[in-house]
């Protein structure tokens, strides 16, 4: 049974790492946390505040994400991620993101993710390798 509702959040913290960053990552030169671990963080916090809240066989996947990298943030310094779940759409629910490091706003998003059912889905991926 589902108990989804707008409103649902959640955070979450991380360190960053040397495999966090944009050098790492090849999405720049320089050693400071890199706009695609942000968006991971970014997703999965989204994930996050659905645990608990979809109906049985169901997940989401991710289907679109906008977002905003406002300031480096150095390998050793700790992240948090905001997320809530501010609109249900059918199958598509709407998220509003942010992130901070320990001085400052370092990002903010929409992100959608839609419901599916996971056994279909897996079945149509397993589809295509053959």
């Amino acid at each position: 049974m589902s108990n989804l509702a707008a409103g649902l959040r959640a955070d979450f913290e991380l360190n960053v790492t040397e495999a966090d960053t944009a050098s790492r990552w090849g999405s720049g030169l320089v050693p400071v946390y890199s706009t695609p671990a942000l968006v991971g963080a970014m997703e999965k916090t989204a994930v996050l505040a659905l645990e608990g809240h979809l109906p049985t066989g169901q997940t989401t996947v991710g289907g679109w994400i906008e977002v905003r990298h406002l300031a480096p943030t150095p390998v050793g310094m700790k992240v948090r991620v905001a997320a809530k779940l501010i609109e249900i759409e059918g199958r598509k629910l709407v998220f509003k993101i942010e992130a901070w490091d320990e001085i400052e706003k370092i990002g903010e998003a929409s992100h959608e993710r839609f419901m599916i059912d996971e056994a279909r889905f897996m079945a149509k991926v397993q589809s295509k390798g053959k």
